[in-house]
């Protein structure tokens, strides 16, 4: 059964770079549509960015357009949220989920099979 891990978050100034990664665990293969999700206190989830199975199609939030970059890395399999100019707004925990059935991305929480435990980004000087 495909279980998700994510990594790389933790404390950084404003304006400063995380690049977060979400990676199967096991023997399980990650090419399935991936999207990243965050989630801060008091407010409900909302999608940052997705990949679709193939690479191709990607998506961000108005939010973080020019700033976070997504990629796939199916020799490490491995999905990574690159994130530049981190904003304190920023702050959240942030989700990889896998869409197990789907070619192409999008933001709906409901359309994702799979989750990871989440990793902690805050932003703050």
């Amino acid at each position: 059964q495909l279980q998700l891990v994510e990594s790389g978050g933790g404390l950084v100034q404003p304006g400063g770079s995380l690049t977060l990664s979400c990676a199967a665990s096991g023997f399980t293969s990650i090419r399935y549509a991936i999207g990243w999700f965050r989630q801060a206190p008091g407010k409900e989830r909302e999608g940052v960015s997705c990949v679709g199975r193939l690479g191709v199609d990607t998506k961000y939030a108005d939010s973080v357009k020019g700033r976070f970059t997504i990629s796939r890395n199916n020799a490490e399999n491995t999905v990574s949220l690159q994130m530049n100019s981190l904003k304190p707004e920023d702050t959240a925990i942030y989700y990889c989920a896998a869409d197990m059935w789907a070619s192409g991305c999008d933001f709906r929480t409901t359309e994702y099979d799979r989750w990871g435990q989440g990793t902690q980004v805050t932003v703050s000087s």
